[in-house]
Formats: structure tokens, sequence, C-alpha cells
């Protein structure tokens, strides 16, 4: 997964041609697919980030008092906003990160169903509820609240610009806070069309705003004073970003890539896995955090998966119009690393046996396979984030598993399986976040489900009623009904009292 705290120069040369904030006060957004300019847009510094969040503040305070009810109206509002023009964001999409018209509009779907499913599910989640006060406190009569943070940093990708920064806005929203949204400097053009929409709707209450600019303005956000951040990027940047939050004790959210592996059993529908596999590993140019980067196959069936895949895989075609498989890679400097993990694949005794070096161009890579590669190697062991993958053939699924959990990363997996309940006992066994038996990211169209890893890959949880609780704060409140028959919260605590609770102490729970 990308950075999205690069210094001003560093943000220059992943946008191509960006304009630092030293240099201007404006970046411009730039096609992948032909380096030219499609607009320029402020770079917002400390000041201007600072006065957003205070307007954030402030309406917070109203969208709060709409309560669950009124937000959740302004919400399906927001929704239908989107939908109803949903053509025109994906274009928007299409434009900025390259890829195709159809994978653009499908990103605008998923994001639509996860605005609906927190605007419909906030109450029932966060809603105040009794809770048992227990036998030593029969007295008391316990309830468990969940309140807005207030304002919410959110610092989103490029890859999927609404789809993945939307777990956190949406949730966000529908939690009760006010939300500030700092974009990529890939994808400026994505955010300013939400908030717009947000506008049309909207237009007296800031609740939801963007701010536009580079790896400065993206420290600023994090150093402002919101309540929380919730972050998507690279594991280094990751760690640049807590830093920052720890001097203010700011809590964040962070979700930082994946190395997922697919686990192919023996008895697996091949032409499935295949089919699975190649999206998986292909799609949006395998720039996709839970995307698959390895596969473990059972010997019985290895080449008979491999020779399949393959065949498959060389009927993609990359490229920049609506006919091709995939686009280019959005970020410039991504190629480098791409480039450099097939060459050290190769170098350590794998085999190329789709594409290969020669695969990497300028602009666009073209699909790779990569087979026999030790699991020592940065194809297998790092994020590669590009059209790659590695095939590698194991004796059993024990050694599936043992090397599925091989790296730091802790995302996702996916098992292909006709044994459901083999495949649910596998999955059981991946140290991850999230596992689809027989299809691939199946939890991410799946609202209802939280979406997070563990390890390298990040901490903390959106989507889902997790996702909800992740951006609200847990308020505890008792209220007496009666006296305490035992007077045991005193400064004269009386001595049958005490005996009386040791007594029952024992009964209770020494036995």
């Amino acid at each position: 997964m990308t950075q999205n705290l690069t210094s001003p120069k560093n943000a220059k040369s992943s946008s191509n041609k960006a304009s630092t904030a030293a240099s201007t006060d404006t970046f411009a957004s730039l096609d992948p697919r032909n380096g030219e300019v499609i607009a320029e847009y402020p770079v917002a510094d400390e000041a201007a980030v600072g006065a957003a969040v205070e307007r954030a503040r402030v309406a917070a305070r109203w969208w709060e008092a709409q309560g669950f009810r009124g937000r959740r109206d302004w919400l399906l509002e927001f929704k239908k906003a989107i939908a109803s023009d949903a053509t025109s964001l994906a274009s928007v999409v299409a434009k900025e990160t390259g890829k195709p018209f159809g994978d653009a509009f499908l990103e605008v779907m998923l994001a639509v169903e996860h605005l609906d499913w927190a605007a419909k599910n906030a109450k029932k989640v966060l809603r105040p509820r009794k809770v048992p006060a227990g036998v030593a406190s029969f007295n008391q009569a316990a309830t468990l609240e969940y309140k807005p943070l207030g304002v919410i940093g959110v610092i989103g990708p490029w890859n999927y610009p609404v789809y993945t920064p939307m777990g956190s806005i949406a949730y966000s929203l529908a939690a009760g806070n006010a939300v500030v949204f700092k974009p990529s400097e890939l994808t400026p053009g994505v955010a300013k069309w939400l908030e717009d929409k947000w506008n049309s709707i909207a237009p007296t209450q800031p609740v939801f705003q963007v701010i536009t600019g580079l790896g400065e303005t993206g420290s600023a956000l994090v150093r402002s004073g919101v309540d929380k951040v919730a972050f998507t990027g690279s594991g280094p940047t990751a760690r640049k970003v807590m830093a920052v939050c720890a001097e203010s004790l700011t809590p964040l959210v962070a979700e930082c890539g994946g190395k997922d592996a697919m686990i192919v059993a023996a008895d697996a529908n091949i032409d499935e896995a295949v089919e699975f596999a190649a999206f998986g590993a292909f799609g949006n140019a395998g720039q996709t955090c839970a995307g698959v980067e390895r596969i473990y196959v059972e010997e019985p069936v290895y080449r008979e998966f491999l020779d399949k895949l393959t065949a498959t895989v060389r009927r993609a075609k990359p490229g920049g119009d609506e006919n091709s498989t995939y686009g280019p890679m959005t970020l410039p400097r991504q190629v480098d690393i791409v480039r450099s993990h097939i060459e050290d694949a190769l170098k350590s005794g794998g085999k190329a046996v789709l594409g290969g070096l020669d695969s990497v161009q300028e602009r666009i890579v073209e699909p790779v396979i990569l087979t026999d590669v030790p699991e020592t190697s940065a194809a297998v062991c790092e994020e590669t984030f590009g059209p790659t993958v590695v095939v590698n053939k194991v004796r059993d699924l024990d050694e599936a598993v043992e090397r599925a959990n091989g790296t730091n990363y802790g995302l996702g997996a996916s098992i292909f399986t006709r044994n459901k309940k083999k495949g649910r006992q596998l999955a059981e066994r991946l140290r991850n976040g999230m596992v689809s038996v027989n299809s691939v990211l199946g939890f991410a169209a799946i609202a209802s489900l939280p979406f997070g890893g563990i390890g390298e890959s990040g901490f903390g949880r959106i989507h889902g009623a997790d996702g909800l609780r992740e951006f609200s704060r847990p308020k505890s409140v008792t209220v007496a009904k009666f006296s305490s028959p035992l007077k045991l919260m005193s400064l004269e605590r009386p001595e049958r009292d005490l005996k009386i609770s040791r007594a029952m102490l024992q009964f209770m729970h020494g036995r």
C-alpha cells in the first residue's frame, strides 16, 4: 500500500510532476495513462487545515444533535446523490487512477453499499443499552452508551479512492462525527467530487470536508487536534503517523497493506480457483492491498492449476483504454518496486512462466507469473503491489498454512477446497484478519463484516459494527436504584458488612 504522508519532494516524484508546497500553492492531478494534467488543486497549509478542523468541530455539534434518525436520513440522501450520479464518479476514478471504467464503477457500487449499511445500522449498534450490574452491585442500574469522538481525520489511498476511504468516512459520519478527508495527491478529484455531492444536500453544514495537498498537508491534519486519525498507506508511513499521534495521544486506525496468500487444495474446483486467482492477482493492475500476491498449490494439482492460470492470464490485455483488462501503474515509482521484486525472484532461483523483467515498461506492467520462488525472496516477503503473482508448490495443506503465515503481514487470504468444513478449519489457522473460502475478496463486499489486519497490515477495523464502534467512545453510566444494604464504599465501613462480604465472596467465587 502506498504512502500518503510523503514529503513534498517525494510527492512531486510520485505524481510525476506535481508541484511542491514550497514552490507553489497548487499541485497537478495527472492522468497515469499519458501523464497529462487533469486539473490543479490547492495545497492546504497548516492554517488551512486548522481552519477546516475548526469548522468541522462546530459542525460536529450540529451533526450529533441530529440523532441517529436524523443522521440516517442525511446519509441516505448522500447515498442517493452518489448513486444517481455514479457514472460521473466512476469516470473521475478511471481518469485519475487509470483503471478501466467497469472496475471504477464496481468500486463506486461497493462504496455505496457500505454507506447504506452504516447509515441504517448505526442506531442498532451504538444505541444506549442496559447491561447486567452483577450481584455485588445489584442496587445499580448500568448503562453502556457510545458517543461520537468529534472530528475524524481521514487520510486515504489512491488505489481505491472511493471504496477504501468510504470505509472510514461513512462509518465515522454514521457514528456522529464530522470528517476532514485528505485524499492521496494522485486522486484529489475523486475526493472533491464527493465533497461537492455532500454540499449539494447540506451546503451550510461542513460535516464532511476535503483538504487537498501533499505530504505536509497530511502531517498538518494529524497534528491539527482531530479526535482520531484513520490512515491507509504503507507500514513505514504508518509508523511516522503513529509517532505524530503519540505527541497528543491521538488514537489511530491503520490499514497498511498485505501480502495475501491463496491456498489451493487438491480437491479444489481448479477452474474456479484459476478464475478467482487471475482476478485477485491482476485486477486493478495488482494494486489491491488484499489482492492475491502468493499462491500455494498442493502438489497433485499444481501443474494443472499453473497451466490453466498461465493460459488465462496470457489473454489479459493491459493498457489505457476501455478494452484493457487493467490499466497502468497509478503510482509511477511503484514500477521500480515491481521490477526489483521480479529481479530478486529470478536471481534467487525462481522461474518466470509468464512474462519477466521485460514485462515492466514505463507505465504498463505486463502480467508476470513466477514459480519456485524461495520464501525468503522479496517477491514472497514484501508487498509488490503490481500485476505479478508467485505460484509455489506445497506437499500438503499444513505446509501451505505454514508458508501463508510466514510473512509479517496479516490482512486477508483465500482458500479453495470442495470441503467447506476443511476450508473453515484452515481459515482458523491463518494468522490474519479476513479469509474467503472459495472466493477472493468475498469479505470486502459484505458491509457487516469488519475489514482490517494484524502485524505489518495494521490495526483497528473499518466496516461492520466494529467499524462503527471504531469511531465512537464507550461511556459507562450507573444510577443507584436504592441504597446498598452493605456500606462498603464508606470511610466508616462496619465490620459486620465486611464480614458478610467475605462470606459472600467465598460462597460465590471461592468454592
